[in-house]
């Protein structure tokens, strides 16, 4: 049962996530104080890349500048009495990586997340709840995103010194 099950899910294309292969062997990561953002990718280059996090921008290859991190709420939907029935979270993260020279080594880049979600004033408490996990939720999604994009800079080719 188990070896058929490997089978399908290696026909289907499904493959474990591996190491980050990043384009740099070191990496400072520049955002506002106390980003939890900044301290979950941290963590995530550090424990799953070769790519070493260093204390300041002399030291590293590369600089990953957080340009912005919002958090946004808009409703969606109203009730007959005029009630929220319905409200998006957004999570929206820019960014840009250079080199030593403070050259580019991509474009700008943003990242944009959304989730939609019912809301009830009955159970404030709760809703507050859910609206937090949805905003980490977003906040770890970003995270693996924003690796995504930088390994594919490495697969692309893209070194620092490279204009791009």
């Amino acid at each position: 049962m188990s070896i058929a099950l490997c089978v399908a899910l290696t026909a289907c294309g499904f493959h474990p996530r591996g190491a980050a292969t990043l384009p740099f062997g070191t990496l400072y990561i520049e955002a506002p104080q106390g980003s939890l953002f900044a301290t979950q990718l941290k963590r995530v280059i550090g424990n799953g890349s070769s790519t070493r996090i260093t204390a300041t921008p002399a030291e590293a290859d590369a600089t990953l500048q957080v340009l912005s991190e919002l958090r946004e709420k808009e409703i969606l939907s109203l009730s007959a009495g005029g009630r929220v029935n319905e409200l998006q979270l957004r999570y929206r993260l820019q960014y840009q990586v250079y080199d030593r020279q403070k050259n580019l080594i991509a474009a700008p880049g943003e990242i944009v997340l959304r989730r939609d979600y019912s809301f009830n004033d009955q159970e404030q408490l709760s809703k507050e709840s859910e609206e937090a996990l949805l905003y980490r939720d977003m906040q770890n999604d970003a995270v693996h995103q924003l690796v995504r994009r930088l390994q594919a800079a490495a697969k692309s080719g893209a070194k620092p010194g490279d204009k791009g």
